[in-house]
């Protein structure tokens, strides 16, 4: 992983074989980020996305293994459970230009990972919404 500070956050390029939401998390760690926007592109493998069943309260989750266009990469960055917390979602297309999304679980970059992390002073943070049943953000002890 290799990045540069910006007036706002960090350009943060991560390498070939490199898992894009564990680079993230450790940087936001290292770099104690608590609060920032995500967006990104790249191409990926080793791919795991999924999307939240509301009546079940769980994710259905899918694999794929093939090299993919990370056309779009949107998220962000809270506190939960004391650790900085990446949430995101992808688009993702192969090469006959179909294309897929939904949460990102993690992917390993294919070729590039070009992401920027804007970060924002705020004190934001995620707790359990015992009736969505996710972690969800809160502004001042919602959730309770």
């Amino acid at each position: 992983m290799q990045f540069e500070k910006t007036p706002d956050g960090f350009f943060v390029y991560i390498e070939k074989d490199e898992r894009i939401m564990e680079k993230i998390t450790q940087f936001c760690i290292a770099n104690h980020i608590s609060n920032a926007q995500l967006s990104g592109i790249g191409a990926v493998k080793e791919i795991e996305i999924g999307a939240f069943d509301v009546h079940t309260k769980d994710y259905i989750r899918k694999n794929f293994n093939s090299v993919m266009e990370l056309v779009s990469y949107q998220g962000n960055i809270t506190i939960k459970d004391d650790q900085p917390f990446v949430h995101a979602h992808v688009t993702l297309a192969d090469h006959e230009m179909n294309t897929k999304g939904g949460h990102l679980f993690e992917a390993t970059v294919a070729a590039v990972g070009e992401f920027f992390i804007r970060t924002i002073p705020s004190s934001v943070a995620r707790k359990l919404n015992h009736d969505v049943g996710l972690p969800c953000i809160i502004m001042s002890g919602n959730f309770e």
